[in-house]
């Protein structure tokens, strides 16, 4: 398959086909090739910034689901380091919920919540910037359509310029194709991220309960 990519991409006819259908576009391919552009900066960059080792890693997870025991065991240290740090959504979490340990429940409940909404607020950096691109794509392309037809009806008649004519077509058929081919996985691409989104968001919402209880009955269990 590699081998065949490779010829195919050698192959001056291939690109020339490639050129020749954005041409034929019309001026209209030019925005669509940008959304298209913009679209894969946008999924490459949330593919590296929305890792489950950046969010919500294993190992520190496997930690703040023991973190009664640790408390108990007054083996916090380590684990107070790691929040600390805050190389993760979900330690940055635990240390807002750390430093407010000292207060009530809901006075911490509430810390922590300000600090997640703002921590998803982070991981949706980027989906807006999808949705216009689903938005916007389909509608470049219809205008497209649009104008291309224009063009076939402004020569229909008995002196038709069949040259015109043609590209009318082309540029109907084009615009509409590539507005799809931008829309579609971008589509796709918007739905696996917002999912994955919100199963993190959940997730680290359970865990931060389980770390507010924890902190508050150990803060209980110190003042008596």
């Amino acid at each position: 398959m590699n081998t065949e990519f490779l010829i195919a991409s050698s192959d001056p006819s291939a690109w020339g086909t490639v050129w020749n259908f954005f041409k034929n576009g019309g001026w209209f391919m030019l925005p669509i090739l940008a959304c298209s552009l913009i679209a894969v900066s946008v999924v490459t960059y949330k593919v590296m910034t929305l890792s489950k080792s950046l969010i919500i890693p294993t190992r520190l997870t496997n930690e703040v689901e023991q973190i009664d025991e640790h408390l108990k065991n007054s083996h916090f240290e380590k684990l107070q380091q790691e929040f600390s740090a805050g190389e993760t959504s979900l330690a940055r979490l635990c240390y807002v919920a750390f430093h407010n340990a000292e207060r009530n429940q809901n006075e911490m409940q509430e810390a922590v919540q300000a600090a997640a909404r703002e921590e998803i607020v982070k991981m949706n950096t980027g989906i807006p910037t999808l949705e216009v691109v689903i938005t916007i794509a389909p509608l470049l392309g219809l205008l497209g359509t649009a104008s291309g037809l224009v063009v076939v009806f402004a020569n229909v008649g008995g002196n038709a310029d069949q040259a015109s004519v043609g590209q009318g077509i082309a540029m109907a058929l084009n615009t509409t194709v590539a507005g799809l081919a931008v829309a579609v996985p971008t589509v796709i691409a918007h739905s696996h991220f917002s999912r994955k989104i919100e199963l993190m968001a959940a997730r680290l919402e359970v865990l931060m309960g389980e770390v507010i209880s924890a902190f508050h009955q150990h803060a209980c269990l110190k003042n008596k």
